[in-house]
């Protein structure tokens, strides 16, 4: 038998779900098929994420299966994360709607990292990627957040992506070579299964997306995974526990114990799970 991953005892990463809301329509998403509420997260329930784990050198991504930009608070909330100097915080973003007025809030209020899904380099491969979204102008965003954070002297990682998919392999050399001259890195990402999709069913491996990260829907529940878009791994709830009593519970120990030996089988949310199934862990079958 495979000797257990020795857990970490507080996340690396924590992702907050503060509004539910996506301004796109993306075909290879099921972010359309969220009802959650509420819809936006009250302030009382993201302070207390945040509050509970100050001092520990979080890297918080303020979203989870929504468009970050669609919370009009997002400024406040990176401020109020950025009062702890150990704090990092990363989104990432479809970029429509980051004008230069919410550029220039969202820099100074610290962001460090902020990631751009694109998914095409033209506007009718875009079309097929993004529905509903404009290209000109989100290339026209990226590039004035790019100079607006240079003008104002400060570092912000920029990172532009396209998610690796038939409609857009034509396009991606032309991608990566306009864009690695103007952020910080640009890469061609693979496109998940999410769990439960059709036809999509669990390989028998370990998973490393709940190793170091805690994912907080928008009614403060806490869940294994950042792809459980229906709830069927809730493992506490912040409203009623501290955030690192529920990391270390027995509930989410156990279901990591589980994941650590590659059994997939014995979680709903990962029976049909096919995440990480060309990676390499030793001890188990390619």
């Amino acid at each position: 038998m495979n000797k257990p991953i020795r857990l970490p005892r507080q996340p690396r990463y924590i992702q907050i779900e503060t509004v539910t809301g996506c301004d796109a329509k993306c075909p290879f998403c099921p972010q359309r098929k969220i009802n959650r509420q509420p819809a936006v997260m009250p302030d009382r329930i993201w302070k207390k994420i945040i509050d509970d784990t100050r001092g520990l050198g979080i890297t918080y991504r303020p979203f989870l299966q929504n468009e970050a930009l669609m919370d009009k608070r997002l400024s406040e909330i990176i401020g109020y994360i950025r009062q702890d100097p150990t704090s990092r915080v990363e989104i990432n973003t479809n970029g429509h709607q980051l004008d230069e007025e919410r550029a220039g809030r969202l820099i100074e209020a610290g962001i460090d990292v902020i990631r751009f899904s694109i998914d095409a380099f033209s506007e009718k491969t875009y079309a097929k990627c993004r529905i509903g979204l404009d290209y000109r102008r989100v290339v026209d965003n990226i590039k004035n957040f790019i100079r607006i954070a240079s003008r104002d002297h400060r570092h912000v990682t920029v990172e532009v992506r396209m998610i690796d998919m038939e409609t857009n392999r034509h396009e991606q050399h032309d991608f990566i070579e306009y864009w690695s001259q103007r952020a910080d890195r640009a890469l061609i990402v693979p496109l998940y299964n999410w769990p439960w999709d059709k036809g999509v069913e669990a390989v028998q491996k370990p998973c490393i997306k709940m190793r170091e990260e805690m994912f907080f829907y928008s009614n403060g529940q806490a869940v294994l995974c950042c792809w459980d878009i229906a709830g069927r791994a809730v493992i506490g709830d912040v409203t009623k526990e501290n955030v690192l009593d529920i990391w270390n519970g027995d509930v989410r120990r156990r279901l990591a114990e589980y994941l650590s030996r590659g059994e997939r089988k014995r979680i709903p949310l990962c029976s049909r799970c096919d995440a990480y199934k060309e990676r390499h862990f030793e001890g188990f079958d390619d």
